[in-house]
């Protein structure tokens, strides 16, 4: 069962992922998410790394849809999220694998790390418009080198989509959370 600081990250990943604001999600959702992901510059560049965009995002609603009931479902409320944030622990597979294609669409340039800025525009991406960090992204460059590199931002992708603990940094993976004090 997720805490209530887990709960309050995930409310804004939902109403990030409901594009239409109708209080659901649905594969339109997702189609709209995977459309506007498809405008980041690397992305938009180059079809492989679309296709594999694309299928990530459309595959977690495939997750979601089977939480919420299984094929022809077509409304995922905030507790069937809840439901599939609470089965991540068990598919860190999945979630890594998302981190690396959400890592190679933010690269921009493809020097295999993340500035500040491609960490702006990721948060940007996942919310459609542009939402101040602060200094989030020193939260995260736990290292102070200025750029989070692979692994790094494999384990805070995870913190974030599996951590129900607000000290650890990743919880401010997809921007500041609202109503929580974290790290």
């Amino acid at each position: 069962m997720a805490s209530e600081f887990q709960r309050l990250k995930v409310q804004a990943m939902f109403d990030v992922f409901d594009v239409d604001g109708d209080g659901s999600l649905t594969e339109g959702d997702f189609e709209a998410l995977a459309a506007r992901w498809g405008l980041l510059p690397r992305v938009a560049a180059g079809p492989e790394l679309a296709v594999r965009v694309r299928a990530v995002i459309m595959g977690w609603w495939q997750h979601l849809s089977a939480v919420g009931g299984g094929a022809g479902v077509e409304r995922i409320g905030m507790d069937e999220l809840m439901a599939m944030v609470d089965r991540l622990p068990t598919m860190k597979q999945a979630v890594t694998a998302t981190a690396d294609v959400v890592f190679d669409a933010v690269d921009e340039n493809g020097d295999g790390q993340i500035s500040r800025t491609e960490h702006g525009r990721l948060i940007d991406t996942w919310h459609g418009q542009t939402i101040p960090t602060g200094d989030v992204f020193d939260c995260l460059d736990q290292d102070g080198d200025g750029y989070l590199s692979r692994p790094e931002f494999a384990i805070l992708w995870t913190q974030f989509w599996i951590s129900d603990d607000p000290a650890e940094p990743g919880n401010l993976m997809c921007g500041p959370v609202e109503g929580a004090s974290a790290a």
